[in-house]
């Protein structure tokens, strides 16, 4: 196998690896600008009963972001194992050269939902996730 045609093709896969990790990011950075955003918009009306409508928005928009976060790392993981294969196995095979089906080795990393309650996930979101359900529950007992 001509060395050329390996670098070739671990970049291409490095080039989805980065795109997912900067997929990951953007989420984060997303996620953030939303919160900091209703909470400027809401900022006179924290501790009322208006709130509980944003805090439960907040914490539903909170959990589609931690599952997307969760998916693009899951899809990143796999594509960091294909890369793997491909710089141990290419010299012997050239079989699916140049393929981008990562689906071999999905059963090789954790789940999404796995993914969602490792630890640095479920510390970024969870607090969140935390913050506004105490801020629905204060407002209800407070009612």
């Amino acid at each position: 196998m001509d060395n050329e045609v390996l670098h070739k093709e671990i970049d291409l896969i490095q080039n989805v690896i980065s795109r997912m990790a900067n997929n990951s990011f953007l989420l984060k950075g997303w996620m953030v600008a939303i919160i900091v955003g209703i909470s400027v918009l809401t900022h006179d009306t924290l501790v009322t009963n208006d709130i509980n409508y944003f805090s439960l928005i907040l914490v539903l928009s909170v959990l589609v972001f931690w599952y997307l976060d969760a998916f693009f790392l899951h899809k990143e993981e796999c594509y960091r194992k294909l890369y793997e294969w491909v710089v141990k196995n290419r010299h012997k095979t050239s079989k699916n050269l140049y393929s981008l089906d990562y689906s071999p080795f999905e059963d090789k990393v954790d789940s999404i939902l796995k993914i969602m309650f490792s630890k640095t996930l479920r510390v970024f979101y969870g607090i969140s996730i935390i913050i506004f359900t105490a801020i629905i529950l204060y407002n209800i007992l407070n009612g």
